[in-house]
């Protein structure tokens, strides 16, 4: 896959999340005494620019999936604001702050693709009923009405209409994803979050399901925060990339300024395990870290990062980095990014 190079488009931001936490109680004995917490996203600031797409990466474990429910409310946060655009007045409206009925119309501006689509279709259900719920719930269409709709919406990701009285288990696991992305758009919303899409797929179908997101981008004007630990893939779909490590927010900036140098060493590590598509090339070694991810109950003091960090120093185990602006529209939370020489994926 080679990425290609999008027109320029209004850097207006759709969704923003503001000191976004989500910390889970650790209940202990009979009583189920609180004995801790999870911090598994811990004051995130976000931002997904409208019509672009925002890859939100890490290792399993780095809090990507609870901030993407956190933002459909799935989760209610524990701290913080998601403040989403209003398109009728462009103002901003606090989803976090929001009761169930107050929530319901947007709702269908935020809609969800899951990463399993063997166990994320009811396998009781017709095409027709999956697809077609969104619509029979939110809109009230008559049975004429919803199945034109329905039809309409898989020939739009590659489906046969004919199909829809047809159960899941009819369908492999690419055509499959096609229905939930189909699901998916039944609402027409404005901002879908893939949550690792493609990752339970063959390699030979990945492609294909991409390059759909991408056309239905085009076509609809869609906004995605893609979640995804497959850096490959994101340097084919993203224009932004949020690394997160410990449920916080390591690095941000545009896809191809932080796949060419990197400003946190945990970037740099993730990004030495992508494949170079050219067998002649020259491989970079590959950065094994030390250990696994730190575990969200029990945070490492200063720096999470810096049990693994092969840079690291004194001030790394006692005092916590901010995310901060190192260059223009780049942010790295590290006491040294300025210094570091950091290899890039192919540099």
């Amino acid at each position: 896959m080679t990425s290609t190079t999008a027109a320029p488009r209004e850097d207006v931001a759709l969704l923003e999340t503001r000191g976004l936490t989500k910390h889970f109680p650790l209940r202990r004995g009979l009583l189920g005494r609180v004995a801790g917490q999870v911090r598994a996203v811990d004051g995130v600031d976000l931002r997904v620019p409208a019509r672009r797409t925002v890859a939100l990466v890490g290792e399993s474990g780095c809090g990507k999936s609870t901030l993407g429910r956190c933002l459909l409310r799935v989760y209610e946060p524990t701290a913080g604001q998601i403040l989403f655009r209003n398109p009728a007045d462009g103002g901003t409206v606090d989803l976090a702050a929001l009761d169930e009925a107050a929530l319901k119309p947007y709702r269908s501006q935020i809609r969800m693709v899951f990463q399993d689509p063997f166990a994320s279709l009811n396998p009781r259900m017709t095409l027709l009923q999956i697809v077609g719920e969104p619509l029979r719930v939110n809109r009230g269409l008559g049975r004429e009405e919803l199945e034109e709709q329905v039809a309409e919406l898989l020939r739009r990701v590659g489906l046969r209409p004919e199909h829809m009285r047809r159960y899941p288990n009819a369908f492999s696991g690419g055509q499959r994803q096609r229905v939930g992305i189909a699901r998916a758009l039944a609402l027409s919303p404005r901002l879908v979050v893939a949550d690792e899409a493609v990752s339970a797929l063959d390699v030979s179908v990945r492609a294909q399901i991409l390059n759909l997101l991408k056309d239905l981008q085009d076509e609809e004007d869609l906004t995605y925060l893609f979640i995804s630990h497959d850096l490959g893939v994101v340097e084919y779909m993203a224009d932004e990339v949020v690394v997160m490590y410990v449920g916080r927010v390591v690095e941000t900036g545009a896809t191809d300024e932080l796949y060419g140098r990197p400003l946190h060493p945990y970037t740099e590590a993730l990004l030495s395990a992508v494949p170079d598509p050219d067998p002649t090339a020259r491989r970079q070694e590959r950065i094994v870290l030390r250990g696994e991810v730190a575990d969200p109950s029990r945070v490492p003091a200063g720096c999470p990062f810096h049990p693994r960090c092969f840079h690291a120093r004194d001030r790394c185990a006692t005092e916590v980095p901010a995310l901060r602006e190192i260059r223009p529209g780049r942010k790295a939370a590290c006491h040294f990014a300025e210094e570091l020489e950091l290899r890039g994926v192919r540099s």
